[in-house]
């Protein structure tokens, strides 16, 4: 094979790469217009947080702590979790990617769902190895057929727990289940960026798991029900042998200091979150009941979404829905790429967007809620 040296060519394998869409934010020509694709919360950040990020502007000329102390500190002391067991990114994106950097070569496997964060596959991908992608069940990660899909090769497996675009949860049995039959080399990756929201007895988010275990790390996100998405903050909690690992190949200043300051600031004003959380759980409940009562199937969410599926006939699909709510200031977010082509994920929005929608729905579907 020849190599073309006529211009730089990025090495084999990136170009295959599908670069991610995040959800749209306008609709043209619509003077009022609710951003309901992104999983935004509509309470938006704490005050205190947002008080810290003006007092982080009195002092843009300093580089940032490059150790996240005081966010490490807090998200310690809120959780009761040891701050050394933890590192804070740019998002819990940059945690992810550090991961297949760190931990994935070429000729390496790491499993997928069906349905699971795109940014899986591109940050497999990126590092070289090869995403395996399973079924899941009833749009649930299925446990044994991950297990089935585990190979010599495999070096990570990654669940988003709750899922997105889904909503769904897997139980922590099913979680320790897969656990126990990962060979110890294997990393299990636990996405948690939806927690805070759930509210479900047989639910964990990682937390024990990574503490009796080498091989099981747990990220999380600020992005969500904390309102921070705009400053990107993450953290991943892990063995210290994993944390040292990432540590040792990260930005040295990956995070800026009105990220730090918001951020360990918004995780100590747990009064807040509370509100946000009572919030979402009353709008989940009210849109799948009136969203279901026009005609629309809606997969039973625990996060801060919910996933609407549409009927097969012309004139009704989501694609159909989607023109009609953008045309009326509603910007859901189109699933195709999650393996819904007939679907559209919502973020609970405000009081106000949820009955815009379900009216809106309801003219689309010819029925009143």
């Amino acid at each position: 094979m020849s190599i073309d040296t006529t211009k730089p060519v990025p090495r084999p394998g990136i170009l295959d790469i599908a670069a991610y869409v995040p959800g749209k934010e306008h609709a043209p020509g619509v003077a009022r217009v609710y951003k309901l694709s992104s999983n935004e919360t509509p309470l938006g950040a704490s005050p205190k947080a947002i008080a810290a990020v003006r007092s982080a502007a009195d002092q843009l000329e300093r580089y940032p702590d490059g150790q996240a102390t005081e966010l490490r500190q807090a998200i310690a002391d809120v959780n009761g979790l040891n701050p050394a067991n933890i590192l804070c990114g740019n998002g819990s994106d940059e945690l992810l990617g550090l991961l297949c950097h760190v931990y994935l070569s070429p000729g390496d496997e790491a499993v997928i769902t069906e349905h699971g964060f795109l940014v899986y596959r591109i940050q497999i991908m990126g590092a070289g190895a090869t995403p395996v992608t399973v079924k899941e069940k009833d749009c649930t990660v299925d446990v044994d057929a991950i297990l089935a899909a585990v190979t010599p090769k495999t070096k990570m497996v990654f669940i988003a727990n709750p899922g997105n675009p889904t909503g769904t949860y897997v139980p922590v049995t099913e979680i320790r289940r897969l656990q126990a039959a990962l060979p110890k080399h294997v990393i299990l990756v636990l996405d948690a960026a939806y927690a805070e929201y759930v509210r479900r007895n047989d639910y964990e988010a990682g937390i024990e798991l990574v503490s009796t275990n080498a091989n099981v790390v747990m990220t999380r996100t600020f992005s969500k029900v904390y309102g921070l998405a705009a400053l990107r903050v993450g953290w991943m909690f892990g063995p210290l042998e994993i944390v040292d690992a990432l540590n040792r190949v990260r930005g040295p200043f990956n995070m800026n200091s009105a990220a730090i300051a918001a951020g360990a600031a918004a995780v100590r004003d747990q009064a807040f979150v509370e509100r946000a959380v009572e919030h979402n759980l009353l709008w989940v409940d009210k849109l799948t009941v009136a969203l279901e009562t026009v005609g629309l199937r809606v997969t039973p969410s625990v996060a801060n979404f919910v996933l609407i599926h549409f009927p097969d006939v012309d004139g009704r699909r989501a694609v159909d829905a989607d023109a009609f709510l953008t045309g009326r200031g509603y910007i859901l977010r189109a699933v195709r790429g999650y393996g819904f082509p007939n679907a559209l994920r919502m973020s609970i929005g405000t009081e106000e967007a949820n009955r815009g929608v379900i009216e809106t729905l309801g003219e689309f579907m010819g029925r009143k809620a």
